[in-house]
């Protein structure tokens, strides 16, 4: 998998970046364009009188999708360091996450109704809304079980110190990559070149197709292999009685508990402080993230009807933009290997500074204006935290820490973030129609909040860059 200088065999990258694509795709798949689905199919004409909203239904399914992740991923992240084997998580997750999407396709608010035998309007959209929400949870337990507690285990597996941040740079791109992917899916649809369902299949037969290269492209590590066929071997000579079986279910109980043992907290502190910025971190972005398609495609498009968008202000305003991006990035990833406060902070900065500006705009022009700041930021404290977070975790818990790293990074971002973006949505004073009927849309606000708690980060990130400079002097000393 490795050489003795610490880099990764070409094989190793190419199944890093494969599967790292389609993580990306499932995770964006359930992060943003659900909730565009719904605006777009079951609450086009609004709620109808529904006992639901269109904010309400995201807000549910990034809510209680949060807490499903963490479950399955502490349970299954600690199943796979026992039985020592992530190919298998993977492959079959991918696989049966495409065989749900596959089903996923047939729902919509005629089949719902004529099913279950609706005759209201009103209760046909709040069905077809829950259960959806339903069918969410389902794909969310298999993406966790596939991307998060197997897939990300094996990269830890995998990955060395010298290719950890490149590997969160892979990840980083890959987000973007999906977006985009998705995004053309999406316009397919918009313009009704494709109907929704065709997407759904799209996306199920793409699952399908990866879980089964997964067999044959992902190894796990020599170390895990030898310990399978060392496991297997007792078991098939019975020297395994039945109170070492006993003792086996009893150490998994207490792996599944051990992140939560103060003692772990004290030998991990640094690992804990970084888990504690990155989860302020994603509660700031998921505050907008799961509305972000339904506010561009209802609010900004509508309200730049008349832009030319190739217009020489424009094109000069997005070139300006993309080139600060890149340099800013590249500048910032460079110090970062020198010190990271120096990287750190003014990536938290650039965020904030990027929030702020989104939050008092909705023109083409202010929106790229803050994009440049905001991408800076995200872009950089995406890697630097993942880098960071898999520098810190022991390689012989991995496992044991995925769980951890899910409630921190995921469940409790998943809660207070869109809660925070519903709360902004519901307090505004905007109305917004859509086919004669009002309805409750994101606004520009939920920027406002997502700004508010990211500053937020400043807290458990300089406690922790103190600590990382106190323990590189005392290794230096």
């Amino acid at each position: 998998m490795s050489n003795k200088k610490g880099q990764l065999s070409k094989v190793t990258w190419l199944t890093i970046i494969l599967f790292m694509f389609m993580s990306a795709i499932v995770g964006t798949t359930e992060s943003m364009y659900l909730g565009l689905f719904l605006n777009n199919t079951v609450f086009k004409d609004g709620s109808m009188g529904a006992k639901i909203t269109l904010t309400d239904t995201v807000n549910l399914i990034a809510s209680l999708s949060a807490v499903v992740s963490v479950i399955t991923t502490f349970v299954i992240g600690t199943l796979s360091e026992k039985m020592k084997n992530r190919r298998i998580f993977v492959s079959t997750g991918f696989i049966a996450w495409g065989t749900v999407m596959l089903v996923f396709s047939r729902i919509d608010i005629l089949n719902v109704a004529g099913f279950l035998r609706i005759s209201t309007l009103y209760e046909a959209v709040t069905v077809t809304a829950i259960t959806i929400v339903c069918f969410a949870l389902i794909l969310t337990f298999l993406r966790s079980t596939t991307c998060d507690a197997a897939f990300n285990s094996w990269v830890t597996d995998v990955s060395t110190p010298e290719t950890s941040a490149i590997i969160e740079i892979a990840f980083t791109i890959m987000g973007f990559v999906s977006t985009a992917v998705i995004t053309l899916l999406v316009s397919g649809a918009q313009s009704e070149q494709l109907e929704y369902s065709d997407i759904f299949i799209i996306l199920g037969l793409a699952g399908v197709v990866f879980g089964i290269i997964g067999f044959f492209l992902i190894k796990n590590p020599p170390q895990k292999e030898e310990n399978t066929k060392k496991l297997k071997k007792l078991r098939n000579t019975k020297r395994l009685n039945n109170k070492k079986e006993e003792e086996k279910r009893n150490k998994y109980l207490e792996d599944l508990l051990y992140g939560f043992k103060p003692s772990a907290i004290k030998e991990n502190i640094n690992l804990y402080l970084m888990l504690s910025s990155g989860c302020t971190f994603n509660c700031a972005c998921q505050v907008f993230m799961p509305y972000l398609f339904i506010y561009i495609a209802s609010v900004v498009i509508p309200a730049n009807q008349d832009v030319d968008l190739l217009s020489t202000e424009m094109i000069i305003a997005v070139v300006i933009a993309l080139v600060a991006v890149v340099v800013s990035v590249l500048i910032l990833m460079k110090l970062y290997t020198k010190s990271k406060a120096l990287s750190f902070i003014p990536s938290v900065i650039f965020l904030i500074v990027g929030l702020f500006i989104l939050s008092s705009t909705k023109s083409l022009l202010g929106i790229v204006i803050g994009l440049a700041p905001g991408l800076i930021g995200y872009i950089i404290i995406m890697i630097q935290f993942g880098a960071t977070v898999r520098d810190n975790i022991p390689k012989d818990k991995v496992g044991l820490f995925q769980g951890i790293r899910m409630i921190f990074l995921f469940c409790i971002p998943g809660i207070i973030g869109p809660t925070l973006g519903n709360i902004a949505a519901k307090n505004s004073e905007v109305t917004y129609m859509e086919n004669g009927a009002e309805k409750v849309l994101p606004t520009e606000a939920m920027f406002l909040y997502a700004a508010i708690v990211a500053a937020l980060i400043f807290i458990p990130m300089l406690t922790f860059l103190k600590k990382d400079r106190e323990k590189a002097l005392k290794e230096k000393n």
